[in-house]
């Protein structure tokens, strides 16, 4: 079932990082009947309202990319928020889809799903398979039930519910607080700052050595986008194995969505710093925790369903920091 030009499409979470991306996306794909509410509008945990929401609307298709998302230091100090919040609005969303017959879904998650320990580069297998990382635990708990629910659906019901798990996301319309951003958004804030300032030092946390992916959400845009078109669920699984008592383990249907290259946190620290144009130096507060030593994507599934990603991590961060500039950044 491919979707008409005209199809009415809810994008959850139309203001932010992920769901601007997409809904650019699609409108630049020809896909104007786009439908979208801010939080005041609509409280996504409200379970009344989201239901009077699809009620009145009746979405044909729906991008869930709203979620109560952060850095190590809000994931680590906010535990119970991320699960509920997130628990809450998956739920909601998910299930007034179905309840209204949408047979269309890309749910957004994050690869922060996979063991801590996992092998990499990480298959879409590992899940589930040893302890995840602590730091954000109840969050990753939360994208795994999304992604299971999508995917039971799917096996229940005949949906068409398909999750993406992106690697770490930066770009346009990105979180610059210092508190609640992720890594590479508040680098860019914190050696801004300092070369406004005139500081002889930027001090970032931990050791510098772990190894992370980045992805520009314009290319997570296009990659989800090309996965609500293009993908149907069957496409999402290989031939499944009987277990013992005769059934068809079907599972893991969930698609990584990265570039497959990996960078340390120090070499993206001296990125951003060249960019930025501060002189001074880094100082790495090795009393603050690493999180997952190494997270990089296995992307052989996305690259099989006709998907590669065109913006490197070179030319991403000039992109950011100059969308930084033009939306607001202390000159």
């Amino acid at each position: 079932m491919k979707l008409d030009i005209n199809a009415k499409i809810y994008v959850a979470g139309h203001r932010g990082l992920v769901g601007s991306a997409i809904w650019n996306n699609l409108q630049q794909r020809g896909y104007k009947n786009l439908v979208g509410r801010t939080h005041a509008e609509l409280d996504l945990m409200d379970a009344v309202a989201v239901r009077r929401f699809f009620d009145e609307e009746r979405p044909d298709a729906v991008v869930l990319a709203a979620a109560h998302v952060g850095g190590i230091m809000a994931n680590l100090h906010d535990r119970a928020d991320f699960i509920f919040q997130n628990l809450q609005i998956q739920q909601n969303v998910i299930g007034e889809a179905w309840r209204h017959g949408v047979q269309r879904l890309l749910f957004l998650g994050s690869t922060c799903i996979y063991p801590r320990e996992a092998p990499q580069p990480m298959t879409e297998d590992s899940l589930l398979t040893s302890p995840l990382e602590y730091t954000n635990e109840p969050y990753a708990i939360a994208k795994i039930a999304g992604l299971k629910l999508c995917e039971s659906l799917n096996l229940q019901y005949g949906t068409n519910y398909i999750a993406v798990m992106p690697t770490n996301l930066y770009g346009p319309n990105d979180n610059f607080d210092l508190v609640s951003s992720h890594v590479l958004p508040a680098m860019i804030r914190k050696f801004h700052d300092a070369k406004m300032a005139g500081a002889d030092h930027v001090t970032l946390w931990g050791t510098g050595r772990p190894m992370r992916e980045f992805l520009w959400s314009e290319d997570m845009a296009d990659a989800s986008v090309h996965v609500l078109l293009n993908v149907d669920f069957h496409d999402t699984y290989d031939d499944a194995p009987v277990n013992s008592d005769g059934i068809r383990e079907i599972r893991n249907c969930h698609i990584n969505v990265g570039t497959g290259i990996e960078h340390t946190i120090k070499e993206v620290a001296e990125k951003v710093k060249a960019t930025v144009g501060f002189q001074g130096d880094i100082i790495w507060d090795t009393s603050k925790p690493d999180g997952t030593p190494r997270k990089l994507t296995d992307v052989s599934k996305l690259h099989r369903l006709g998907w590669h990603h065109s913006v490197d991590l070179d030319e991403g961060i000039q992109r950011l920091y100059q969308w930084y500039l033009d939306h607001g950044a202390a000159r």
